[in-house]
Parts: structure tokens; C-alpha cells; sequence
């Protein structure tokens, strides 16, 4: 069994019925161990509505390429469209990215894990810190903690009063 550290984020639409319905869908890939609970972040890079974005540990069989493929898939289930035509960052009803996949490096076309901008990202290190506290970045050496408390990141990130489960 491989453990999949996941950060999901969206900002539009109805944002938790988005984050419920990725969840119900990650399900069906495997095992979903934890769901980190729901922060409100800025959007990072442009300017639009706030996101909620969570994290999740994925206990799965799927090979990470298998796996980015199927998350793939939910996200344009749920309404995202990626346009090549677009200059950086945009809104989205669903975001989800590997950010961990066991201890693995991984550097294809595909899929690059540890996912490469996570350490400059509030809003990823926040709820993976909160289900892996004690995870240590296997390409950067360092525990989680350690680049959160080194990131340049200065975004407010606030924890929600909402609780998602399966």
C-alpha cells in the first residue's frame, strides 16, 4: 500500500459541496486515512476569491502516474477546464495536487513530486503539517515544520469552522 499526501483547493462555486464531492470521488482510489480541516487562504499568484483548501493522506495501490491520472479526472468531473492560452494562475472549482507520494522523488513529464513549490505554499504546508506532522521532505531533507517556518510565504491562512469526513 502507498501513502499519498494530497492538497486540494477551490474557489469557486460551492466550495465545501467541491471539497465533499473530490473527497467522495479520492474514496473510490483507495483509502482516504485523514482529511486536514478546511483553511481559508488568498488566492496565491492572482487576484480572485479566497479558497478553501484541506488536505489528504491517500492509502492507495494506484501508481503515482495511475493516481495523477484519476485526480485528473475528478478535477474536470467537477468543472475544471485547464487553458494552455492562460498566462499563470486562474479561479477553479477543484484543484488537487500529489504533494507526497510514500518517500519517492519523482521527475517525469507527467508528475513531479514532492510537488516542486510546496515548500513556498502557507496553504499547502498548513494542512499536510496538520495529518503528516512529522513527515520530512525527501528531497529537501528537512521536516515539514522547519519549511514553514523558513518560507517566504507571508499569506494569512485561517482555519475554518467546517469539518469534512467521508
Amino acid at each position: 500500500m502507498n501513502t499519498a499526501l494530497l492538497s486540494l483547493g477551490t474557489n469557486l462555486g460551492n466550495k465545501l459541496e467541491n471539497l465533499n464531492t473530490a473527497i467522495q470521488q479520492i474514496s473510490n482510489l483507495g483509502k482516504v486515512v485523514l482529511i486536514s480541516s478546511v483553511y481559508q487562504t488568498p488566492p496565491w499568484g492572482f487576484k480572485s476569491d479566497d479558497f478553501y483548501n484541506i488536505a489528504i493522506n491517500l492509502q492507495t495501490e494506484l501508481s503515482p502516474e495511475l493516481l495523477i491520472d484519476q485526480l485528473l479526472a475528478i478535477e474536470t468531473t467537477l468543472g475544471r477546464t485547464r487553458n494552455s492560452l492562460t498566462e499563470g494562475y486562474q479561479a477553479r472549482p477543484l484543484d488537487i495536487d500529489i504533494i507526497f507520494y510514500n518517500n519517492q522523488v519523482i521527475n517525469t513529464q507527467k508528475l513531479i513530486v514532492p510537488h516542486p513549490r510546496m515548500q513556498d505554499r502557507k496553504f499547502v504546508l498548513i494542512p499536510i503539517i496538520e495529518i503528516a506532522p512529522n513527515f520530512t521532505h525527501p528531497a529537501l531533507k528537512t521536516s515539514l515544520e522547519n519549511l514553514l517556518e523558513t518560507t517566504d510565504d507571508a499569506s494569512e491562512i485561517t482555519k475554518t469552522h467546517h469539518t469534512l469526513t467521508l
